[in-house]
């Protein structure tokens, strides 16, 4: 069995008799049905609808103190901290960091509830179970219940071969709209919930339009540097997010890539060729199926 200590990782705790309408009136998912040890992915995003931060929220119970934790990348925790106070206007709701308590992803085995809040990844259930537990026992803790600590980029690793991206590695915050980030095919948004911050954009994308930027797969023999143009018969048609051992992630527009490749023009990142393929859960049109662009 192994566990990775997400150190890039932070937890906020959102308390208070208001607590879970107020969170469900912000992010992308629904809140109002989420249950003790049950998460939700989700995000808070400008009024125009783009990315501030993704997070996962989880329900904590009521003999633990209710309330939500929120695991969220902890470069933004003190964004996210200032952004959910000033929308919180009158409601009953206490919001804090949590530097106490860690985040642990497991990479082989599974995790049982004494180790501390667990639950199943909500994009994928092949990302497996990730951990909120005690940040100075973290280590100890894992490794008295039979789990190897494994290096962070095991599980980078992991995620990347399932195709499930991560913002500030395959994306960039506020440049990014839910869809592009594949957030509606990672159950990171609830389209029959009520209003949430930038929602008429995301509902419009979804039922108006067909979005043409995705995060998808890469293949390549070199691994180009994360942030380099992609570029098909020589014109950029998206970037470069994390890629190690012959796999990675790109953000590309498929109708450019699509036109490319029907004139057999190779794509490149960085002057590598790289080929590009459609994560195996994901359910929008790719380049060279039949009916895209239909």
């Amino acid at each position: 069995m192994q566990a990775a200590i997400l150190d890039e990782r932070a937890v906020l705790r959102v308390t208070g008799a208001d607590a879970r309408q107020f969170l469900d009136n912000v992010v992308t998912n629904d809140v109002h049905s989420l249950q003790a040890d049950q998460a939700r992915f989700a995000a808070l995003l400008t009024p125009q609808g783009k990315i501030v931060a993704d997070f996962f929220i989880v329900g904590v119970a009521e003999e633990d103190g209710g309330g939500f934790l929120i695991d969220a990348p902890k470069a933004l925790a003190d964004d996210i901290l200032k952004k959910l106070n000033f929308y919180k206007l009158r409601a009953a709701a206490s919001i804090e960091e949590r530097p106490d308590l860690a985040v642990a992803a497991i990479v082989e085995g599974e995790a049982t509830a004494e180790l501390g809040i667990v639950f199943d990844d909500p994009r994928l259930a092949a990302l497996g179970q990730r951990i909120i537990l005690p940040a100075a026992e973290a280590k100890a803790d894992l490794e008295g219940a039979g789990f190897r600590i494994a290096d962070p980029d095991s599980y980078q690793n992991k995620r990347v071969t399932l195709g499930v991206p991560e913002g500030g590695k395959d994306f960039t915050y506020s440049d990014a709209f839910p869809h592009e980030t594949n957030m509606d095919q990672l159950n990171g948004v609830d389209f029959k919930k009520g209003c949430f911050i930038g929602q008429e954009v995301v509902s419009r994308m979804e039922r108006k339009t067909t979005p043409r930027t995705r995060v998808v797969q890469a293949t390549f023999d070199t691994a180009p540097f994360p942030g380099v143009d992609v570029k098909a018969g020589g014109k950029p048609v998206g970037h470069m997010g994390y890629g190690a051992n012959g796999k990675g992630l790109a953000m590309v527009r498929l109708d450019r890539v699509h036109d490319a490749l029907a004139k057999g023009e190779k794509i490149t990142a960085g002057g590598i060729e790289i080929s590009l393929q459609k994560p195996a859960w994901a359910s929008f049109k790719f380049p060279g199926e039949p009916d895209f662009g239909a």
